[in-house]
């Protein structure tokens, strides 16, 4: 069955600092909660450790009510390209939701890094059931890059 056409939802912001710079945030999952617009990350139980294809790493998280995510990376270029698949860590309630892909690609420009954020529910396991979600996703994927921009301009 083809995807919808609004199963990936993207925002850019052009951010004014080196995509190394960026990308060292992005890599480092103890850092997540620092730049979620979403108010839903909590703490990486694993501590830092900077992220290569293939990594795993949890993610604590509220949304009313708190869960734990198991997330791998999924596509990885250094300083341009990192994704991540996350998933629920109860392996009932995984017949149910997750498979989305949070995706980060960062360009540089003149002066800085044109970074794009991606929400892909291509692969989700019941993608019309998160749909609904794409506008408040756009709304938090908008105030992650603004904080992004924050961290990484403010040292």
């Amino acid at each position: 069955m083809p995807s919808n056409p609004n199963d990936i939802a993207s925002v850019e912001r052009f951010i004014p600092a080196p995509p190394e710079r960026i990308f060292d945030l992005l890599a480092d999952p103890s850092r997540h909660a620092e730049i979620d617009g979403s108010g839903t990350v909590r703490q990486s139980p694993g501590g830092s450790q900077r992220l290569r294809l293939g990594s795993k790493f949890g993610m604590n998280m509220k949304l009313g009510i708190g869960y734990s995510m198991e997330n791998t990376v999924v596509e990885f270029e250094e300083n341009r390209r990192i994704a991540w698949q996350p998933r629920p860590s109860l392996p009932i309630v995984r017949r149910l939701v997750g498979g989305r892909i949070w995706r980060y690609e960062l360009e540089p420009r003149d002066g800085g890094t044109l970074v794009r954020e991606s929400w892909d529910i291509t692969q989700e396991v019941h993608p019309r059931s998160v749909r609904p979600l794409r506008e408040r996703t756009v709304e938090a994927m908008t105030k992650t890059l603004e904080r992004l921009e924050q961290v990484v301009t403010a040292s």
